[in-house]
């Protein structure tokens, strides 16, 4: 065979080959909506990557609230300290203003440890930010402050009083560490404040 001849018939199996090649990626494109990357992992494309654009947007409105111990008790403990405002007027409070914000809330309180941590760790990846009243766990919870650590969002520590001015042992503050702000002493208002401030923080790293 001469060499012209060679040389074609090469040519013609590369584009039998591109070809064939062509119709894999389209037919797995068609069956998922996704593509295989150079090392054989699926990556989105068309309609699968629309719909992962759309949970990234929907997720990325959601605020998770976390109250500590005590705070079920709102309004009745001490109030001369924080106030008559039960915990169901904050969460009342914080969807209304959520709701003109276009934020998403998730409203939760826990007497236990263990159970804030597991909400901690349910919210990576999937809401923006949190706003959390740690109660006393502030002044002694390492693990509390380790599970934030894991959160890859905004984060503000709120507390409804002056906490500076109170027992030596509150000013400590081992969330604080992890915290991208701190609002204290403006009463049950500074849920109100934490969440202005993180829907600016969600906006700005929406932008």
């Amino acid at each position: 065979m001469s060499d012209a001849r060679v040389g074609a018939a090469r040519s013609e199996r590369v584009r039998l080959r591109v070809a064939e090649a062509d119709i894999g990626v389209e037919a797995a494109a068609t069956s998922d909506g996704a593509i295989p990357g150079p090392d054989g992992d699926r990556v989105a494309s068309g309609s699968g990557l629309s719909r992962m654009t759309d949970e990234r947007e929907d997720v990325s409105r959601i605020v998770l609230v976390l109250n500590g111990p005590n705070l079920n008790l709102l309004g009745k403990r001490q109030p001369e300290i924080y106030g008559r405002e039960t915990l169901a007027d904050v969460e009342a409070d914080c969807r209304r203003l959520a709701g003109e914000l276009g934020l998403e809330i998730e409203f939760r309180q826990s007497n236990r440890e263990y159970e804030i941590i597991d909400w901690i760790h349910e919210a990576r990846g999937r809401v923006a930010g949190v706003v959390i009243n740690p109660a006393a766990f502030t002044h002694t919870s390492v693990a509390i402050l380790d599970a934030l650590h894991a959160f890859e969002g905004p984060i503000i520590e709120v507390h409804i009083s002056n906490v500076h001015k109170r027992e030596e042992f509150r000013h400590r503050s081992y969330v604080s560490a992890v915290a991208s702000g701190v609002i204290v002493g403006c009463g049950t208002q500074g849920y109100a404040l934490a969440l202005r401030r993180i829907a600016a923080l969600v906006g700005a790293e929406a932008g």
